[in-house]
């Protein structure tokens, strides 16, 4: 897990004893070939490294769970959003309920990382022959995950059972406790970690001070909003989450460009040259790492679904379905139309002026062999043209500058060799002989090149925490009443990000669309603070800059937006119009009812 690629996790090296076990004659035979038990392997300073190794591995799988925080917001879904009548996660009716997979499968591995970093903290005192200051900063590490675990666990599930100990028997007894109670829990194991947990650590991955001091920001931030007075939250948290962010800010310097934290890629694959990429930028304060070593590149052991290395590149939609495609290889890689942006979030963004735009969305694609005496538009089959490997075949326009009819494609009338479609479209398109059905940009943020065709097999980090989010941290916290910080109030932590974006344009004004959910309109507004910035231009900021990140159903929950922003931009949600205040909680997972004696009470609504 961390970057000398040389970590062997225990359950790791169980499974690989027992399989190669398998390749001996004498297997069968009962013969003892270690004596060895985890109570005295982890009471070995080894031992013990390696029960906290396997503490990170988890973060794979964990943050592979999307279906709880990115689709049903505001700016995902996992639908084509015109003829697909959606899942549960985004019409939000009576199939969102306890029996749904996603939520078993999120909720295990939440709980049995907490059950790993218990047992680390609660052996603590057993380990024989290793450097106080290191078992020290191993506990604090063990202390920093379990709260993740439980920062995700409590927004997602509210009152929930909170074992801080290491199970050592088996019991069905389950008893939950107060989401203040979890808050507490939380910000006492980050302070612990915090003072013990070094600036920076030898082995790139581990959790550092700047990790939590980040992740202490982002918990009282989310404190001091006080969701329906049950976290504890008073207007002291606001003034914490800015001062933290401030210590992030000051530590984790802004990459130049937006683009330089992300894999770098030609637009057309034709003149790909998968560049060597350092994804170590000083602005990442936390990341899951992925390696180039497909041996080691696996999710964690325990977790049956897991996958080899990341599938960021390839399940954020778009399709290959055009002229001129190679069809199932990896030059574009793999398109899987798992989480698809919704309309609005392409009209969040100025395309003039802001870089992320053009980083975050493919707008042309190429025909990558030659097709010859193709029939561009099936009305007047005498009309054919040569289509070279190299040529456009597919733009998507701007929203901000629609074509005209005239500008669009011979396929629908117009001048174009090629196929051209306006935002209105963008999901909503006909079926024509350059394009398929209803298709969409792909979103590829993520999209690494050179990687194998298939659902996973991604080698880039994914960042969780940077110093980006703690600008618009401590902005969301200075409007919600701390004081000024070091940069001075919040206009001026927002517009930081904002002109980071703009690039050379610095300072010049972007407008994004006065009303994003509507198609039709080409109304825009400034989306610079001057004076007037709102918590709303700080969710549609966070869209833009944090898209995909694994943090917006977080955001839209903690400040109370989830159903007005998701029922009026998520298309799906819009048209179910089933979103009500229950749904600021997901249900328990059924299995977890089932096993539990008594059987815990379900949150209110399921």
């Amino acid at each position: 897990m961390f970057s000398n690629n040389k970590c062997l996790f225990v359950a790791g090296i169980f499974s690989l004893i027992v399989s190669l076990s398998g390749c001996s004659k004498d297997f069968l035979n009962e013969n003892t070939v270690s004596i060895q038990t985890t109570d005295t392997y982890y009471a070995t300073a080894q031992g013990y490294e390696d029960l906290v190794k396997s503490c990170y591995t988890l973060l794979r799988d964990i943050h592979q769970q999307r279906e709880l925080v990115l689709p049903g917001t505001d700016i995902f879904t996992n639908a084509n959003w015109i003829d697909n009548a959606g899942d549960a996660f985004n019409t939000y009716d009576v199939r969102l309920n306890s029996s749904v997979d996603e939520l078993q499968d999120l909720w295990d591995l939440l709980y049995r990382e907490v059950y790993r970093t218990n047992t680390v903290i609660s052996r603590q005192d057993n380990v024989e022959d290793m450097d106080p200051s290191v078992l020290a900063i191993r506990v604090a590490e063990a202390k920093f995950l379990r709260a993740f675990s439980y920062f995700y666990l409590v927004q997602q599930w509210g009152d929930i059972p909170m074992p801080i100990e290491e199970v050592v028997t088996s019991s069905r007894e389950v008893i939950k406790v107060s989401s203040s109670e979890v808050y507490d829990q939380i910000i006492s194991d980050l302070e612990e970690a915090e003072s013990a947990l070094p600036v920076t650590s030898l082995d790139y991955g581990r959790a550092t001070k700047g990790a939590a001091q980040f992740l202490l920001a982002r918990v009282h931030l989310t404190r001091g909003w006080n969701f329906n007075n049950s976290l504890g939250g008073t207007p002291a948290d606001f003034e914490k989450a800015r001062e933290y962010a401030d210590l992030v800010i000051s530590a984790y310097p802004l990459a130049k460009e937006y683009s330089d934290l992300f894999p770098q890629r030609s637009e057309n694959p034709l003149f790909e040259t998968f560049p060597a990429q350092d994804d170590q930028n000083p602005e990442i304060v936390f990341a899951v790492q992925f390696v180039d070593d497909p041996i080691t590149n696996f999710g964690d052991p325990s977790n049956s679904d897991r996958l080899e290395g990341n599938d960021y590149h390839s399940i954020f939609g778009g399709s290959p379905d055009i002229v001129g495609s190679e069809g199932r290889t990896s030059t574009y890689n793999r398109f899987l139309q798992i989480h698809l942006a919704t309309p609005t979030m392409y009209r969040l963004y100025d395309p003039s002026l802001d870089r992320r735009y053009h980083h975050n969305f493919v707008d042309v694609q190429y025909a990558l062999v030659n097709v010859n005496n193709f029939v561009p538009n099936p009305a007047n089959p005498s009309e054919t043209i040569n289509i070279m490997k190299g040529d456009s075949v597919l733009y998507f326009r701007p929203w901000n500058d629609p074509a005209s009819l005239s500008d669009k494609g011979l396929d629908v009338g117009g001048t174009k060799r090629y196929a051209v479609l306006n935002t209105d479209e963008f999901g909503d398109n006909a079926l024509t002989p350059f394009h398929g059905l209803d298709i969409t940009p792909m979103m590829w943020k993520f999209w690494q090149p050179g990687i194998e065709y298939g659902d996973a097999f991604g080698t880039f980090d994914f960042a969780l925490f940077r110093s980006a989010e703690a600008y618009l941290i401590a902005a969301e916290a200075i409007l919600k009443g701390a004081s000024n910080g070091n940069l001075g109030g919040a206009d001026n932590y927002y517009n930081s990000i904002v002109d980071r974006a703009l690039g050379t344009d610095s300072g010049m004004t972007p407008l994004q669309a006065l009303y994003p959910e509507d198609v039709t309109s080409m109304e825009t507004v400034s989306y610079r603070a001057a004076g007037n910035l709102t918590i709303d231009m700080i969710l549609d900021e966070r869209a833009r800059e944090l898209m995909g990140e694994y943090c917006r159903w977080f955001d839209l929950k903690r400040t109370e937006k989830l159903i007005e922003k998701t029922q009026l931009r998520n298309p799906i949600a819009r048209r179910s119009g089933s979103m009500d205040e229950k749904h600021y909680l997901r249900p328990f997972p059924q299995a977890e009812i089932d096993r539990s004696v008594p059987r815990i009470t379900n949150n209110p609504g399921y």
